[in-house]
């Protein structure tokens, strides 16, 4: 969900930086109630749709990506150009569709999904077809590696995000079934760019890609947004009618709840710390890291703070919680413009908010009301929004209800940011754009020794993660394996990585299987075999080996988000995955022409895939002391701050 405040203390004001760094706000304003406007996940009906035009995304990005070493031979024939000169032409793609990632999610958070995805799928689409007119190599990294990667990255981001927004409960099955796009992509894309490649040359099959492409424009506008829902306090007029109503509502709520230690931190704010918390401030961006921003929770649970500081002790929360709402029933008002969204949020908060039912009142505006500030989305104001497992694994989801944790979860937007929306003017880099790139490429968090061991892992990871794709069946055929398997190397690994989302998915849910360790021993695994691949070429050998590499690639792909939330916290996941695109992005950008090098000087691809095994096989060494390093890091933080205190 997505949440839009105005409280008593103005949080939609930009924080201004003191001399600490510490934000400020204006002076408290007593007659504005705070209110929020929340993005309710409809888990399902139309949902369903974007599932399916998010898998149709992935399935036709990651397939030309995967496919890309089929155009190679092609490429270095006709320009006549070494192995290490053609590597860059699909390593630049891949690497920018990487690199790319911090930016394009700024846009999203500021212009949408279905936005971004349409312009991105007409980029690429473009910049593919032009490449139709290459004169030289250069030519092909500059328009299809570089432009061409980022039209990709804008097509892939918000269809791997969107869905995780309109899914709570099956967001791990839905995002599941849309990522299974890129396995069934390779799977089709592979054979199918190779035949046509063989059959009209590598520049019609460009433009065949080209035209795919365009079709991301069809998929992209089904990213419908969602309409938000309004939860207020309800005005003094109407307070004597539901006050009864609502002190057993609230009585009923504080005593279902289970407040976990997370939750009781940091809630109460002095005027002076309104839009700081824990983190360190960072503002080269010019904003702050969404961090430091409060979260509906605290708004509302803060907008009565002159009552008093709020206890850490459950019996006192129950009393903050009471105060803050000050015996008025809680609003919900719903934009809807459909009739079937307008059930889909109704039948949502009635499933998930039953011990609020008493409290919460449904307001549906019609298709034509006009619609505030208040109702403003930003995707990337939600800490979960990288998250794709199952909420489950989240103790902020656990310990609260469903309306609890979205607020919890959710930081507010500003007063700025409102205006800019509302004016509808252009501006070079709105606030919605900077906020989103001052978190996700926060810097602090490199003081952080797990982060770095994680960022660097990924890293060497992707050195060696493209190089199977790209060489595996050239390799096969330079030392006289059956051609017409050879053909279907790439797309085993398609199929494997399918199989591995699927069990990494399953064994990750249960308790007592660690995320690292499974992390760790796939990577290990096919960082070896890819390092023994080419001891023997039968077809059951090699195709044994693109079982175990497509499965160690699926639960490093899937895992990622896991590992960050237990051994970073939720609060941070999006700062790291923006650093995660740049370090991988890199990586990818690197792996496959020192590869093609190191066959330039040894006539060989058994030194390129050698190279290539160690790199993954470090990337899993790398993380073993993970957990031991995690603990000294939050054993030295609770020591410094006790000392401070």
């Amino acid at each position: 969900m997505v949440v839009r405040v105005a409280t008593d203390e103005r949080p939609f004001e930009t924080p201004s930086s003191d001399e600490s760094g510490m934000g400020r706000s204006d002076s408290p304003s007593d007659d504005v109630e705070p209110e929020a406007a929340l993005v309710v996940p409809p888990d399902g009906g139309w949902g369903w749709v974007v599932v399916v035009a998010s898998f149709m995304c992935n399935f036709l990005v990651d397939g030309i990506i995967f496919s890309g070493g089929m155009l190679k031979n092609s490429i270095k024939d006709e320009f006549k150009i070494s192995e290490g000169e053609v590597a860059p032409v699909n390593s630049i793609l891949a690497g920018f569709y990487l690199l790319a990632g911090p930016f394009i999610s700024a846009l999203a958070n500021k212009y949408g999904f279905r936005v971004v995805t349409i312009v991105g799928s007409i980029i690429s689409s473009g910049a593919f077809a032009v490449s139709y007119y290459a004169t030289s190599v250069e030519y092909l990294y500059l328009v299809y590696g570089v432009i061409g990667g980022i039209g990709l990255c804008m097509i892939y981001m918000p269809a791997v995000l969107t869905v995780g927004f309109y899914f709570e409960k099956w967001r791990a099955l839905a995002t599941g079934l849309a990522l299974c796009g890129s396995g069934v992509g390779t799977f089709v894309m592979a054979p199918l760019t190779d035949t046509l490649n063989k059959s009209y040359g590598w520049r019609i099959t460009v433009l065949v890609h080209s035209g795919m492409l365009l079709l991301c424009v069809a998929f992209g506008s089904m990213f419908r947004p969602i309409n938000p829902v309004r939860v207020t306090l309800a005005d003094r007029s109407e307070e004597e009618d539901t006050s009864r109503r609502h002190e057993e509502a609230v009585e009923k709520l504080n005593s279902m709840l289970k407040l976990h230690s997370k939750f009781d931190s940091g809630i109460s704010m002095p005027p002076e710390m309104r839009f700081t918390n824990k983190v360190s401030p960072h503002t080269w961006m010019g904003v702050a890291n969404n961090t430091r921003y409060p979260t509906a929770e605290e708004v509302f649970r803060g907008s009565n703070s002159h009552l008093g500081q709020f206890s850490r002790r459950s019996s006192a929360n129950a009393g903050a919680i009471k105060n803050t709402l000050g015996n008025k029933p809680l609003f919900i008002d719903v934009p809807v413009a459909e009739k079937d969204e307008q059930e889909d949020s109704n039948s949502n908060i009635d499933n998930t908010e039953p011990l609020l039912e008493s409290a919460i009142k449904v307001v549906t505006r019609q298709p034509n009301s006009r619609r505030s500030h208040a109702d403003l989305a930003r995707p990337f104001y939600r800490d979960d929004i990288f998250f794709g497992a199952s909420l489950t694994r989240l103790p902020q989801y656990t310990s609260r209800t469903s309306l609890g944790y979205h607020l919890a979860v959710t930081h507010v937007p500003t007063k700025e940011d409102a205006q800019e929306e509302e004016s509808s003017t252009c501006t070079i880099c709105p606030e919605a754009v900077r906020r989103a790139l001052a978190t996700m490429l926060d810097v602090s968090l490199f003081r952080s020794p797990t982060f770095v061991i994680l960022a660097l892992s990924g890293f060497f990871t992707m050195l060696g993660f493209f190089v199977p794709y790209m060489y595996l069946k050239q390799r096969a055929v330079d030392n006289h394996a059956n051609e017409s398997s050879s053909d279907w190397l790439v797309s085993a690994i398609g199929v494997s990585n399918i199989v591995g989302r699927i069990m990494c998915g399953l064994m990750s849910s249960m308790p007592k299987v660690s995320p690292l360790w499974l992390n760790n021993i796939a990577l290990s695994l096919g960082g070896i075999a890819t390092m023994l691949s080419g001891l023997c070429y039968h077809d059951a050998y090699q195709f044994g080996y693109t079982a175990v590499f497509g499965l160690a690639v699926a639960c490093f792909a899937s895992l990622r988000s896991i590992l960050v939330v237990e051994y970073l916290g939720l609060e941070q996941l999006t700062n790291c995955f923006g650093l995660f695109l740049l370090f991988q992005g890199l990586g990818a950008l690197l792996g496959n022409p020192i590869a093609g090098i190191l066959y330039d000087q040894t006539k060989s691809y058994d030194i390129s895939f050698y190279v290539s095994g160690a790199f993954l096989l470090f990337s899993a060494v790398m993380c073993y002391p993970v957990d031991m390093v995690s603990k000294w890091e939050k054993n030295r933080k609770k020591q410094n701050n006790s000392s401070k205190a």
